[in-house]
């Protein structure tokens, strides 16, 4: 519905314009003269341009973000693996340091539950 009403208000916009501009005009691009065009055609096309130069620069952004993400949580991975390699390392040597505590000569296993 909100989308409808919304068309509706750009539907009257462009009548708008195109009932009160429609003097002819002269367009010079560069070297290329396009002569006795409606303004409002004019009007309604710079309008379409910067709508869509801006979503085509939207587009890049996102773009570059996602790169910029994707690159983040390649380095989250990272650092969580490390963590888990630390841990496991702490856990061995915590266990070491306990048997030689005790002053076990004693051959025991290696804990096989440890992270």
């Amino acid at each position: 519905m909100l989308k409808l009403i919304f068309l509706l208000v750009v539907g009257a916009v462009f009548v708008y314009l195109a009932q009160n501009n429609l003097m002819l005009v002269t367009l010079r691009l560069g070297t290329y003269v396009i002569p006795d065009i409606p303004l409002f055609y004019i009007i309604i096309g710079s309008l379409l341009t910067g709508l869509g130069l801006a979503y085509l620069i939207y587009l890049v952004n996102s773009i570059f973000t996602a790169f910029a993400m994707h690159g983040k949580d390649n380095k989250i991975k990272q650092a969580k693996s490390e963590i888990v390699d630390l841990t496991k390392q702490i856990h061995k040597l915590e266990l070491e340091n306990e048997r030689l505590k005790n002053n076990s000569d004693e051959n025991e296993p290696d804990d096989q539950n440890a992270l």
